[in-house]
């Protein structure tokens, strides 16, 4: 599938922080590299909406769908990286080289069992492995280009599950 590409070449994203109802957060690691690990995240696909990816990418990625979690809140705004020079590609013939990524972050609560997570519900799985970390541990773990985005959105999520913590104690 090809994503959406702005004017300026970013292309149009959404992130995925999963959290889990002690407040752990979802941490997957890429197929093929043992190294790679992330948040789900994904392109969105022309004419749809940014909740509508969240939720394809959800179950694309982690298996999941929207009756397993609760949507706490997303980011006021978009939040970009560019890519490193060795990753900039074209994502199809005719459109504008893909620069980086613009993304709208969404954080959800897991409202069911784990073991909902399928990891393998896609016939291209992204992720081979996951577990639960503390909220703060991908800033530190996250490919470096990515690192500016991850802390401003879990900056700006941080209240929501603070708040959501509170309701539910």
């Amino acid at each position: 599938m090809t994503g959406v590409i702005d004017e300026k070449g970013f292309r149009l994203n959404v992130g995925i922080v999963l959290a889990s109802p002690a407040g752990r957060v979802f941490w997957g690691r890429r197929v093929g590299n043992r190294d790679a690990w992330q948040f789900p995240q994904g392109g969105m696909m022309p004419g749809e909406s940014p909740e509508q990816a969240l939720f394809r990418e959800l179950e694309e990625e982690v298996g999941l769908v929207e009756d397993d979690v609760d949507l706490l809140g997303q980011t006021h705004g978009w939040l970009s990286y560019r890519l490193p020079r060795r990753f900039l590609r074209r994502v199809q013939p005719g459109q504008p080289r893909c620069i980086g990524q613009r993304q709208k972050w969404f954080l959800l609560r897991l409202a069911g069992d784990e073991t909902r997570i399928d990891l393998e519900r896609s016939e291209h799985p992204e992720f081979q492995d996951w577990r639960w970390v503390h909220y703060w541990y991908p800033v530190r773990k996250v490919v470096h280009f990515k690192r500016g985005v991850y802390v401003r959105a879990l900056r700006e999520l941080a209240p929501l599950l603070r708040q959501e913590a509170r309701t539910n104690a």
